[in-house]
């Protein structure tokens, strides 16, 4: 997949570009319904010889319209891509969104980043809104086409009658339902990072974690316990989490930390790159009354994670 970065306004020369269908959108998450989005145009591309194309924006809309003073992201912008390469699209549009960028009408913005960009299709979910103060909308888009491409509507993807979106996710994520999310992504939640040190209190304990500092910028689960896996060097391997504060042994620390306990592991990882899968939330993050009373309490996690892994597909 080839990625191209745009910023307004752009110098593309549509001469040079291939016939596209496009599927737009800013697919935080990659779930479900964004997957139909995406498949959809790589069909339709596929159908007539063309090349397919997801046209994505950086940084979040609603932050730089002000309705929101930071969103961190289900899937930071590299593993977007990631996740975008791997549904098989050849070219992935990264348009920088701006306060001048927003300002463009429905028509300014079809003329310089459909038609210009040899756009002959256009998919989108029934939601999607482009140009100033999202006046474009999927169902008048034939007005703005001056007769150059068509469009598909996407209509809501639904699970148990609610509709899958990046804000559902999020709220599933925020309170702790990881076991859920394949429903809504397809898959299970993860994070990309680089195992850090810590201070090895865990290794006087019967059970030294690997301190793990995330990659980018993500939007965390609620603090906890949970069954996680972990993948090094191609290979998973079972474990359990806390994240939080480590309020036994802390008054107070200014972020959370991520720290994971591998099961039936003895590797020394640090330095290393993971990536942390989220199965299952265990139990409240909890302070305790004496190291041995932690101690008994992470037997049990470890003996639930376990018993948890037997039946896990």
């Amino acid at each position: 997949m080839k990625t191209i970065y745009l910023q307004h306004p752009h110098q593309l020369n549509k001469d040079g570009i291939k016939p596209t269908a496009i599927a737009l959108g800013y697919f935080d998450g990659v779930h479900i319904g964004h997957q139909k989005v995406i498949h959809t145009a790589k069909e339709i591309a596929q159908k007539n010889g063309w090349q397919s194309a997801v046209m994505t924006f950086d940084p979040h809309p609603a932050v730089v319209l002000g309705h929101m003073d930071e969103i961190s992201p289900i899937t930071p912008l590299a593993v977007k891509e990631k996740e975008i390469e791997a549904l098989g699209i050849d070219v992935m549009y990264i348009v920088r969104f701006t306060q001048e960028f927003s300002q463009l009408s429905p028509q300014e913005f079809i003329d310089h980043y459909i038609i210009d960009l040899a756009v002959k299709h256009v998919v989108a979910g029934f939601d999607y809104t482009y140009g100033r103060f999202g006046k474009g909308t999927m169902q008048i888009i034939d007005t703005y086409s001056r007769g150059k491409f068509e469009s598909t509507v996407i209509e809501k993807v639904e699970k148990d009658e609610m509709k899958i979106s990046s804000s559902l996710i999020r709220n599933k994520i925020q309170e702790g339902s990881v076991d859920s999310l394949p429903e809504y992504l397809g898959r299970y939640f993860q994070i990309k990072g680089t195992v850090v040190t810590g201070d090895k209190r865990g290794r006087t304990i019967g059970f030294p974690t690997a301190n793990i500092s995330p990659s980018f910028q993500y939007l965390l689960p609620k603090k906890g316990v949970y069954a996680v896996r972990v993948k090094w060097k191609g290979v998973w391997y079972n474990g359990i989490l806390n994240l939080g504060y480590v309020p036994t042994f802390y008054e107070h620390l200014p972020e959370p930390t991520i720290e994971v306990h591998l099961l039936d592991f003895d590797e020394d990882i640090y330095g290393e790159h993971v990536t942390l899968e989220w199965r299952k939330w265990l139990r409240e993050e909890k302070k305790f009354a004496s190291v041995d009373d932690l101690v008994k309490q992470l037997n049990e996690d470890k003996n639930r994670a376990i018993e948890y892994f037997q039946f896990a597909i």
